[in-house]
């Protein structure tokens, strides 16, 4: 495949207005999008055998028109009784964790949905979807050619089976036996649908997919509700909660001593306004035993939340590792209302089986909490809290039996990625509890290893007793290497799985073993040799660029040259982002990225522009810096200062033609995006897809805005592109699904943005994609944006002559900033 540097074809203008055919980018793009992923593995607890999981090419837009239901915030497939998804795993294999050769796992589906080892690692169970439903099978490590099917009634649309404690069964939802027909929508409206508001305070987010009246809400509840059945691997049943089923089961967790069973059943009321988890639940602890129920709490409508608050009363339910049946769970101290003063915010509650006695408190924490997480030591725990104010996460080492007081593990901002110690990690008790992994004094993290000079992923061991951290390994410069498994901890190093890269060589999993004294060679074995897929492009070069905004903010990306680029010749520039937030400077311009990453271009990624000739900066960093409370009030000054530093870096490295740089992003870098074409003439064009333009239409917050648009009526204003249509005079690419999910970028948000650029007299295209949701999944679809992409930017950027600057565009010049 040839890679060229020369310009396309002259593109002829299209129609303002058509229902076009699916169209194809020129070839070597199809070749590339086309490529087969490599397998990935998954690991069984124990590390000793790995499942080899075939990823599917994309699905054809035949797949993605099949029924979908869209009720109460979810798409179901009413065939499979599950989420409505396209994108499935197609073959299994297992093999030794140093074995070459793998055993193939016979499936009865090309459609594999979900798999999940057991935490003994002897067993793995997988969901096949097919044209009569889902299925759940289950296979041993000894005989994994022999499957055997436990349900062909599987339903998955609120949670996947979970193992049991002893790890010979599974507890899962099923299909009730003789379901009613789906209920029939009549042509006969019963009468209005009404809403009502009491003086209550409940700001909400703009939801899609929502229960629309009690049809929908019928709807729902036919495919939602459910029995609960525990399944042996043999194939025996035995249904939990006979009385209360068929039920909509949103929650179904073995405690560990395998007799209790925590569950928590949706109720009616319904809301119109709200996705189901947020309908009224009833949480209770079933005794397998005995079939009592005892009740742990009525969780009523979540429809007076405030935003970036919690439940007031118990929320986030879980159990106690290393106990028999002890429920833990979450309470807000603060009225779960993040403005409210408190000197604890949360705290935490626990009660024991045989649940006679009152809930007794744990402890408290000065912030929102994050969670708890439990060690083998069943004094210990580990909390984790969040600051609102000053976005700053605490995690702290209690000892439970109150002989010393909290330590502090971890204390920083949750932008500070150089200072991330990464995370602790975890394994499977004997009931398949998740606990901190820990040698004796010594627990284990793994993190990214952001640095300076890119992501260089660690792993450390930490002793509890003195806090000390000791690096036991580092990814080398020049390579990205990542922690996938640990395999043996029990020597003074490590064995360990990880996943190795470079430029030139593509992803594999290799296995680390420690080397003796006087032993040559490194320990590093090869577990898997999967070929480049895109040899194409090979010759594709690429490094961290850093540079500085005009107020001294480090910024940085990943600059990317196609193959065969001739030093000095001036390329065309594709500029991709996506703003984030941050407190302060020190933080904003940390690196992210790694410059020793394979390149790989898949589904709709800009990096496929390499192919055409273009340089392309990935990844330029788009800081929003200031006080979380007002920060959006200066998004354009700053969003306008770092795309202008950008093209200045790339200039000044003599790559690219500064008249000819276009700029792009997806979702809230569709936003960027059209602010950016609003605000300055930096770029010759736009490419924004899945966007929302006009913020007034998420009116209590968008991002990270925490005001509501009463409160900030001005911003809203002044970062809403759509209310700036009038001062777009560069093409602007509008790309959006028919279907877009995503809260707040609802479709209509691309046709109003496009209808503002085209009442105006600008130069816009709107391309809606049938049946696609936020992001594109249809091989048809994703070759059609490449195509629609490769064309606009050709068209509007490598075509266009020089522009013609009126006197109101003064302001606009490039390198003005304004």
């Amino acid at each position: 495949m040839r890679i060229a540097l020369s310009v396309l074809a002259l593109v002829p203008a299209l129609p303002a207005a058509a229902q076009e055919a699916y169209r194809l980018p020129p070839p070597e793009v199809v070749e590339l999008i086309d490529a087969a992923p490599a397998p990935r593995l998954s690991f069984a607890p124990d590390a000793r055998h790995a499942l080899v999981i075939e990823r599917a090419a994309l699905p054809s837009i035949e797949d993605l028109a099949r029924r979908m239901l869209r009720l109460a915030g979810m798409r179901i497939d009413p065939a499979a009784n599950a989420s409505f998804r396209t994108s499935f795993d197609s073959g299994l294999s297992l093999r030794g964790l140093a074995a070459k050769s793998e055993v193939r796992v016979p499936l009865s589906s090309a459609r594999l949905d979900w798999t999940r080892w057991s935490h003994d690692g002897r067993h793995f169970a997988f969901v096949l979807v097919g044209k009569a439903g889902s299925e759940l099978w289950v296979a041993s490590v000894d005989a994994p050619t022999t499957p055997v099917r436990l349900s062909d009634r599987l339903s998955t649309l609120l949670g996947y089976p979970q193992w049991m404690p002893d790890g010979t069964s599974l507890i899962c939802r099923v299909v009730p036996q003789g379901r009613a027909e789906e209920p029939a929508r009549s042509n006969v409206p019963k009468g209005p649908v009404t809403q009502e508001s009491s003086g209550k305070d409940s700001p909400v987010r703009t939801y899609q997919d929502l229960l629309r009246d009690e049809h929908d809400g019928a709807l729902f509840e036919h495919y939602a509700a459910c029995d609960l059945v525990i399944v042996s691997v043999t194939g025996q049943k035995r249904q939990v909660a006979a009385d209360e089923s068929p039920a909509l089961w949103a929650t179904a967790d073995p405690a560990p001593d395998g007799r209790h069973v925590l569950v928590a059943r949706v109720q009616r009321p319904f809301s119109f306004l709200l996705p189901w988890y947020r309908f009224p639940q009833r949480v209770e602890v079933i005794d397998l035993e005995d079939g009592s129920a005892t009740r742990v709490a009525d969780v009523p409508l979540g429809d007076g939340i405030p935003i970036e608050g919690v439940r007031t009363g118990p929320r986030s339910f879980q159990w106690k590792a290393g106990h028999p049946a002890t429920l833990v769970w979450s309470e807000a101290l603060d009225g779960g209302d993040p403005r409210n003063e408190a000197e604890h915010r949360d705290r935490f509650v626990v009660w024991a089986a045989p649940f006679d006695v009152e809930p007794r408190e744990l402890l408290r924490v000065e912030q929102r909490a994050w969670g708890i997480s439990w060690f083998g030591d069943t004094t210990l725990a580990l909390t984790r809290e969040y600051d609102r104010e000053r976005r700053w996460m605490r995690a702290l080492l209690h000892d439970l039996s109150g002989a010393a007081p909290p330590r502090v593990l971890e204390d920083r901002s949750i932008r500070d990625r150089y200072g991330d110690p990464g995370s602790l990690l975890t394994r499977a008790d004997d009931s398949g509890q998740a606990i901190v992994r820990q040698d004796g004094t010594h627990v284990w993290r793994a993190g990214s290893g952001a640095s300076p000079e890119g992501l260089l992923p660690f792993l450390d061991r930490q002793d509890l007793e003195s806090l000390e951290t000791e690096r036991v390994w580092r990814c080398a410069p020049g390579s990205y290497e990542s922690l996938v498994a640990l395999v043996d901890t029990s020597g003074p190093r490590p064995t360990f799985v990880t996943r190795h890269e470079t430029k030139e060589s593509p992803p594999n999993y290799r296995l680390r073993a420690p080397v003796e004294d006087g032993v040559v060679g490194d320990g590093i074995s090869a577990l898997t040799e999967y070929p480049d897929p895109q040899p194409a492009l090979r010759g594709v070069t690429q490094e961290l660029l850093t540079y500085a905004r005009a107020d001294g903010v480090p910024l940085s990306g990943t600059l990317y040259l196609p193959a065969g680029y001739e030093p000095g010749t001036r390329l065309p520039l594709f500029v991709w982002a996506y703003p984030r937030e941050f407190n302060d400077p020190s933080t904003a311009g940390q690196v992210s990225a790694s410059p020793w990453r394979f390149t790989r271009v898949g589904g709709i990624s800009h990096l496929a522009l390499l192919t055409q000739g273009w340089a392309v900066l990935d990844g330029a960093t788009m800081p929003v810096i200031g006080d979380p409370e007002t920060m959006n009030d200066t998004f354009i000054e700053q969003i306008v200062q770092a795309a202008e530093a950008a093209i200045q870096a790339v200039d000044a490295k003599g790559v690219c033609d500064p008249e000819r740089v276009a700029v792009g992003g997806h979702s809230y870098g569709a936003f960027m995006t059209a602010n950016l074409l609003a605000h300055s003439r930096l770029f010759r064009a736009g490419v924004a897809r899945s966007g929302a333009y006009n913020r007034t239409l998420t009116p209590f917050g968008f991002q990270s805005e925490r005001r509501s648009v009463w409160e900030a009526g001005e911003t809203y204003f002044t970062v809403s592109p759509f209310l700036h249509a009038d001062t777009i005079r560069d093409p602007l690419l509008l790309i959006h699904g028919m279907r877009d999910n995503n809260s707040g970028t609802f479709p209509m948000q691309s046709e109003r943005m496009f209808a503002g650029v085209q009442g105006h007299g600008g130069t816009a295209r709107l391309v809606m994609l049938p049946l696609e949701s936020h992001g594109y999944q249809a091989r048809e679809s994703v070759l059609h944006v490449q195509a629609e992409t490769i064309d606009w930017l050709q068209r509007h950027v490598v075509q266009a002559g020089a522009r013609e600057l009126k006197a109101q565009d003064a302001a606009f010049q490039p390198g003005d900033g304004k």
